[in-house]
């Protein structure tokens, strides 16, 4: 029996997709093989490869001026390359920390860069963005990095930040394909597979053509755009199964109505869980609502004693993962493109019949 499964990653996948890939599995294209036993260079699989990057530019809306990279290492090995391709040694780059992976972000680039923190929301306990005045670059930034979204607080950006003539870059990996974005106001953008794109290990990186060639000597080949761009992202083996994979997501999407009615029902999913808990002295959300992820919603019960009886009812119910992050305690429903909305309908109903049995 297929549950619904709540976790923030790797998360569920759609469950036409699985069984697409279910039925490939052992015989694809009638090759006689799995898509994982065919070489990256085949004639098949290149074909493939180009598909994907295809779908993703329509889908996405890239500009023709922007290389699409899938590369290895997930988005954390971004957290060096961003750095290494964008920055000379010694330059100033800015950071927004709001959270667990925007703090990642910023220890790691610290050892390639002289970061600067032009926002940091560690005092409201990352429940909160900063407002746009307070997210502006610094004189000779390389760059400006920030999470649009939090998995861990289930916090989001409400605005995308206007940096100028300094580019822009977004970890992504929790909102990727959720909604439409305007990819022209960014300089990269990347983003971990596991969470709307596929198995974990793939990352997605796009990125504007002035910015592609600056790396440091000392980058290492398959952290390297230019190097990666021109090679269609197979200068080594490329992850063959998470590319085949996001290509039948890309499709799903499509078949949906792409990115304008996953962004409707995406947020008709937020807003039907925020309601829930907005209604009831039981639960309760830490996030300011304005901050408030569409992705990732953590909450609370009034009694921290029942939350293992809480966890364990909603697992018999079939409402999986639910557990929040061990930093932050609590529950947290992840909401992401594979979850429908009888889902959300069926955790809603079972936490209305849990505050009805135990408040």
């Amino acid at each position: 029996m297929r549950v619904y499964n709540f976790s923030a990653g790797p998360a569920a996948l759609p469950l036409p997709v699985l069984e697409q890939a279910r039925s490939e599995l052992t015989d694809w294209q009638g090759l006689g093989m799995s898509v994982m036993e065919v070489s990256h260079r085949s004639k098949a699989f290149v074909a493939t490869a180009e598909d994907t990057e295809a779908r993703m530019r329509a889908v996405l809306g890239v500009p023709d001026n922007y290389h699409v990279l899938f590369l290895q290492g997930g988005a954390t090995a971004q957290f060096a390359g961003v750095p290494l391709n964008l920055a000379a040694p010694g330059q100033t780059v800015d950071y927004v920390n709001t959270g667990s992976w925007s703090a990642k972000a910023i220890a790691e680039a610290r050892r390639y860069a002289r970061v600067n923190v032009v926002a940091d929301e560690a005092d409201s306990g990352y429940t909160t963005t900063p407002d746009p005045e307070q997210v502006r670059p610094s004189p000779g930034a390389a760059y400006l990095h920030h999470t649009p979204n939090e998995t861990i607080g289930g916090v989001e950006f409400p605005y995308v930040p206007d940096t100028g003539d300094v580019p822009l870059v977004a970890d992504m990996s929790s909102t990727i394909l959720s909604r439409p974005i305007e990819v022209s106001r960014f300089g990269v953008i990347y983003a971990g597979a596991q969470k709307n794109m596929g198995p974990a290990g793939l990352c997605l990186v796009v990125v504007r053509d002035d910015l592609v060639g600056r790396s440091r000597p000392e980058t290492p080949s398959v952290l390297d755009y230019g190097l990666m761009a021109r090679n269609s992202s197979m200068l080594n083996t490329p992850p063959t199964f998470g590319i085949y994979l996001l290509g039948l997501i890309l499709r799903w999407v499509e078949d949906l109505g792409g990115l304008p009615a996953m962004a409707e029902r995406n947020r008709t999913k937020a807003e039907t869980l925020y309601a829930a808990i907005d209604a009831s002295d039981f639960y309760r959300n830490p996030v300011e609502p304005r901050s408030r992820s569409w992705m990732n919603v953590p909450f609370t019960l009034a009694d921290p004693s029942l939350d293992p009886t809480f966890l364990a009812k909603a697992a018999e119910a079939g409402l999986v993962n639910l557990e929040g992050h061990r930093s932050v305690g609590g529950m947290r429903a992840s909401l992401y493109n594979a979850m429908p909305l009888d889902g959300v309908t069926a955790l809603v109903d079972f936490m209305k019949e849990f505050e009805r049995t135990h408040a």
